[in-house]
Parts: structure tokens; sequence; C-alpha cells
């Protein structure tokens, strides 16, 4: 999480704060959403992973402010898939791992609000057990009251990584434990570490689920492909108010012809681009930043966007974040996590 590219850092203050300030709706905003992503409460033993109730506070005083629709994430994924507008500025909330902190410190703040809030869980973590998880009769009473439950596989594989027939039998293993204990499966995914590759997202459409989230920046926009939707985070510095203002008001960069399509790396550094799916105003002043190396070079040709590094991406985790400041003082943003073997 550390190690994620803060272009919005890398901001002018005179332009922060027009963004800040925000604008009139763009079209794109019927055709997208923000998704946050949390972990765990009030829990700093991991410091990247932790989200304090005063910041969670603090976002859901935001919502209300800033004047966002905060919607289930079925509701935003219905939508996406049968065309139906979105209203703008809408917003949906998701929590990776089954620790207890989030019954113990968010449930009853977003409870409270009637905020819904999707919390994605890996199977074999809720069989094991013990104080700092959620057991299979807490996550039924969740269910009962309204939380929403994705699923995040059984082992929280690393499936970019893993072989096919490993994703397979760890997606299958969840199915089953879904059933027996829920009576349902989860029709929403969310990668493990946020990590996918083309085989694995192959394998998660052949498993029934309709979308998958990753860990990457930007809005999800309707038209992307489902199996690998971005989330902003929303721990640590990312849940302080100026990054979570920024980050609630982004629009998508509508992008298309991705390539290479598969996140996981074959060749390094790879060859990356993209085609802008309409004319984007203002598109000379966009900008992509990695995390391994900072502002990167970009080249255009018509739509066309190819994205140059210089250095190869190091081992594990490499973020991308492209921006446009937008002519009503919003960012349309496009990210993407590279996974390096």
């Amino acid at each position: 999480m550390a190690g994620r590219c803060r272009a919005w850092a890398l901001v002018p203050m005179g332009l922060l704060v027009g963004l800040l300030a925000g604008g009139a709706p763009s079209a794109l905003a019927a055709e997208s959403a923000v998704v946050l992503l949390y972990h765990r409460f009030d829990d700093d033993r991991i410091p990247a992973l932790n989200t304090t109730t005063e910041q969670l506070a603090a976002h859901l005083a935001e919502f209300k402010s800033g004047g966002h629709t905060v919607l289930p994430l079925a509701e935003v994924v219905e939508a996406m898939a049968q065309g139906r507008a979105l209203p703008d500025k809408a917003v949906s909330l998701t929590v990776d791992e089954d620790s207890a902190t989030f019954v113990r410190r968010a449930w009853p703040l977003l409870r409270k609000a009637g905020v819904p809030v999707t919390l994605a869980v890996a199977t074999d973590e809720v069989d094991r057990g013990g104080p700092d998880g959620l057991s299979w009769n807490q996550l039924r009473d969740l269910a009962q009251a309204g939380v929403a439950i994705a699923s995040q596989g059984a082992a929280r594989l690393r499936m970019a990584k893993a072989s096919p027939d490993a994703v397979a039998a760890d997606l299958a293993k969840a199915r089953e434990r879904f059933l027996q204990e829920l009576g349902r499966v989860p029709e929403i995914f969310v990668w493990p570490w946020g990590e996918a590759s083309a085989d694995s997202m192959r394998l998660v459409r052949q498993a029934g689920y309709k979308v998958a989230f990753g860990q990457h920046s930007g809005a999800a926009w309707a038209k992307a492909d489902p199996t690998y939707l971005p989330r902003f985070a929303a721990t640590a510095a990312y849940g302080e108010p100026d990054r979570i203002r920024l980050a609630l008001r982004a629009l998508p960069l509508p992008v298309t012809d991705i390539t290479p399509a598969d996140p996981l790396v074959r060749a390094n550094p790879p060859a990356f681009g993209f085609t802008l799916a309409e004319e984007i105003p203002g598109i000379d002043g966009l900008a992509c930043f990695a995390s391994h190396q900072g502002q990167v070079r970009v080249e255009r040709l018509g739509p066309r966007v190819e994205v140059r590094m210089s250095k190869p991406l190091p081992q594990g985790r490499v973020r991308l974040n492209c921006t446009v400041a937008t002519l009503e003082g919003r960012w349309r943003w496009f990210g993407w996590q590279f996974v390096v073997p």
C-alpha cells in the first residue's frame, strides 16, 4: 500500500484547490462510481492497512456534505451491467479481510449512518477462526443485518502467480464453503492482494462471478473489463481528508484496447498502452506516474496513448496512475496494477 504512486500529491496547490472545489457533472458520471477500499479499523499493527474510526467518521461526513450518493456495490454493478444511469458522485464501500475490527469499530458507525458496505472474505480464514477474525455465525448475522458478502476465494491465493489448476481448485473450495455456510455464492469477487492475470480472470468469469475488483486506483467505469475494476484505498494516508475528497470526485478516464491486457508482466518493462474511447477535453495535460519510477513518458498518436517506462518493474506489485484534470475541476483517472513474478 505504501508503494502506491501518489499522483495526487504532485498536483500544483492552486489546481488542487480548484479540483477539490468540485464542478459541473460530466456525462461519464452516469457510467461510473467510486469504490472505496478499507481493510482494518483502529488496528495499527500494520499501519498501511489501518483506517481510524476518526477517519471513517470524517468520510461519512464527507459523503453527506459533498453530495455523494452511497449505494450498495451490487446495485452499482447491476446498473453498469444493464446500462442504467448512476447518480453523479456515486460511491460504494468495500472492506477486505474478515477482521474482527470491522464488527467492533466500523460496523457500528456504518449501521448508525445507514451506509451500505460489502465485506470480502476468504473462506479458509473464516474456517480457521481466532480472536482477530470473524466466524461464520458473525458473517450470517452481518448478512442478515444488510452487509453484503463478497469472495476472496478460499486461501487468499496469489492468483496471478498460481497455476490455473490451483486457482480453479481454490475457487471451487470457496464456492462449496459459501454454499454450506451462507446458502449462496457471492456474485462479486475481490482479487486477493489486488493481483490478477489473464488466466485467473478467465477462471473467475467461468466460476460465475459478475465482477471482480482489484486494488488499483480509479473510478469504476461501466465499459471497462468487469473482471478488473479499480478501487481507491481509504487507509492510512489515503484516508486523509484532501485525498478522500479528490478520490470521491474522480471520473473514469475512458480507455479501451489496453495492451498488454494481462496484468501479469511477461516482458519487463512492459510496452504499455491504451486507446481513449472518446475525445477528452484537455487531454494534452495527461500525465502518468509509476510507483517504481515516478512520472513516466507518455506518447500520443490520435486517441492512442503509449506509456514508456525507462526502468524495469521490481518484483511484486507495481501501480500505474494516469490522470488528467477535467474542465469542470475534477480528475479523470485510469489506474493499473502490474504483477511482476
